[in-house]
Order: C-alpha cells, then structure tokens, then sequence
C-alpha cells in the first residue's frame, strides 16, 4: 500500500524565491487552464450544433506552450512539470465534477494554499537532503528515507515549506483478535466499548478567542501594508497550531485503537448532515470526525487489522446494550441511557460503543 510522507523543509532566501516562482507559475497555468474549460463548456452550452471537444490535459499543455509561454518567459524559470501538473489536476477535478462526486473547481488566490508537484530526476542524497529538477539540493530537518519517488509536492502553510511524497509499504498481519466499539461525540472524542473515554483536543476553543482578536487587529490594518502582511502570517500559523494539535490527538487514537485491536466498528456518521446543525457545527468540527476515519482507514489497512462501518441509521444510542430492546425516543440532552425494561443505567456513548462492538460478535 502506498504512504504518505511529509516533512519541513530548511531553505535559504534564493530557494524560498524559487518555490514561490514555481508556485506562480502553477497558479497561472491552473488559472489559464480553468478560464479556458469554462469557455469552451460555455460554448457547447449555447451551440449544442458545434461543440467543442473538451480538452485533455496534455491538449491543455500543448496550448499552454503556444499560446502562454511566448508572452509569459517567466515560465521557463521555473520546472516544466510545475505547470504541466497543474493542469493535469485541473483535469482530475473537471472529471469528478462531471460525475458528480465535487463541485466545480475555482480560480486559485496568491498566498492562499500554494502548492506545486514536480516530477523527474528526483534523488535522495544521504542523510536529510534531496534533490529535485529546477531548484537543486534542497534539506530537510530530519532523515529522509532513502526511496526513489516519481514526484514530490511542495506546500506552503503559513511561513514554513513542506515536502511530501508517496512510497510503497508492505501490510503488516495483525494477530489480535479482539473487537472494539467505538462512539465518536462531541462532549468525548470517541468512548470504546472496554470503558475507556479518550477526551479531543479541543484546540479551536481554546485559541478561539486570541484567534478572534488576531483577526479583528488584521481587519483595521491598511490592506496590502508590511503589517497588514505581518498579521496574515500570525494569523496563518495559529490555525497551522490548532490544526497539527487536532491532528496529534487524532493521529495517537487512531494508531492505538488499529495496533491493539483486531477488529473496530465505528458508525457511518453523517458529517456534513451534523454540520447543519449550527449550534453545533463548531464543536464537531473542532473533534475532527472525518479526519479520524480518514486516518482509521489507511491505518487497520497497514497494521491488518479490520474496520467495519455500521450504517449510520443503525439505532446504537437507543438500543439497550444489556436487553436489547430499543427505545422509541432519545433526546440529546439525555447523557445516560436508562432502560425501563430491564433497568439497565449506563452512559449514554458507552452503551452505544458496547452495541457497535456486538454487531460483529
């Protein structure tokens, strides 16, 4: 199975210049190229006779080198494939959206995401440096694992540069045998069916108010100024803080709960149906549900344990984990789970996690 593998890079001030130029160069290709689609989908809308054929990424490059690059030199600064990916990602998400699986994709802001792939000679030197087309030898913070990949990405969050690629690894063969509920909520991360409670990060709520006078100081700054600048980038390295502090809770439970388990069940939660409810999107967002399946998905892959999603309109809070008998309503304010059957009284998040855990047994 492929792996991710992120990493800060150590620049100088030529070769930061030189990742943002690449990064220019990347957006005005994606830009150009988006601009371009959506005329030629305009046209066949309003000329059903005389339609174009919609363009291919690499028909989009050869445009791009016709008709762009004579005006524009500055591309030859920087890697061809800067652009080239560019397109081709321009391309992935016209296909998605064509089927519907995403929206249309949107024109790209500077300073907001930047980002570029390159892809070549790309080479390892031993220790913490790498070397890739256009740019050089570029180091890294800590040791690289000596692979060979086709391409890498660079990304930009806040002040710093990051270096990412994908390389293969071999699955490992779990040998444990025990299953685990787990209840993901907003008061408790997630609650297993063994009795342990693991408590989220919380990290927006407790920034939130310095974040929310960053942002006021941002707004009465005069638009475009040095301190203006200044802010944006304090203000780009507090979300940076609060996301990487809501990614190490995340990455911890989920580590712990695909190593020390044979098999989780967790629910299909709907996320984006949750988020509607405003009083409390915040929270859910702050816990980070997707992400915590994102990353309980590659990692019962890589350390052979097994995942199993229960449909989310299975009635786990309102089934009794003793009796089984369900119930007809259930508030949200109700926090513990009182059976009038057999008089059970359990916590609410855990009788649901002992339910999810009996659904394989």
């Amino acid at each position: 199975m492929l792996l991710g593998f992120k990493t800060e890079l150590k620049l100088n001030n030529t070769q930061r210049t030189q990742l943002l130029q690449h990064c220019g160069v990347s957006r005005h290709a994606w830009n150009w190229g988006l601009a371009l689609t959506k005329q030629i989908l305009d046209h066949n809308q309003f000329n059903p006779t005389k339609k174009i054929r919609f363009p291919s990424a690499i028909d989009l490059h050869k445009w791009l080198v016709v008709l762009v690059k004579p005006e524009c030199p500055w591309y030859y600064e920087c890697s061809k494939s800067s652009p080239q990916e560019a397109l081709r990602s321009l391309r992935t998400a016209w296909d998605r959206c064509f089927k519907k699986i995403s929206l249309a994709p949107n024109f790209k802001k500077k300073g907001l995401r930047d980002h570029f792939t390159l892809e070549g000679v790309i080479k390892f030197i031993a220790g913490n440096k790498i070397q890739v087309p256009k740019i050089g030898i570029l180091k890294t913070y800590e040791r690289l694992p000596q692979l060979k990949p086709k391409s890498v990405s660079i990304s930009r969050q806040a002040n710093r540069w990051f270096i990412s690629f994908r390389f293969d690894v071999e699955q490992q063969e779990s040998r444990k045998t025990t299953i685990v509920g787990v209840d993901l909520g907003v008061k408790v991360l997630a609650t297993l069916s063994t009795g342990e409670a693991f408590i989220g990060a919380k990290s927006y709520k407790s920034f939130e108010a310095k974040l929310s006078r960053m942002q006021w100081l941002h707004r009465h700054k005069v638009k475009g100024s040095a301190n203006w600048k200044k802010a944006q980038i304090e203000i780009a390295r507090l979300h940076r803080k609060i996301a990487n502090i809501r990614k190490d809770t995340l990455h911890k439970l989920t580590t712990l709960l695909a190593k020390n388990h044979g098999t989780i069940v967790i629910e299909d939660l709907n996320v984006s149906g949750l988020m509607a409810n405003h009083k409390l999107s915040k929270a859910i967002t702050d816990m980070g549900f997707f992400e915590f399946r994102r990353q309980l998905n590659y990692k019962c892959e890589l350390y052979g344990s097994k995942l199993v999603v229960v449909d989310r309109w299975f009635p786990s809070s309102k089934t009794c984990s003793n009796c089984g008998i369900k119930k007809e309503r259930l508030s949200l304010s109700e926090r513990v789970f009182n059976c009038e059957h057999c008089g059970k009284v359990i916590d609410r998040d855990l009788n649901a996690a002992l339910i999810l855990s009996k659904v394989v047994s």
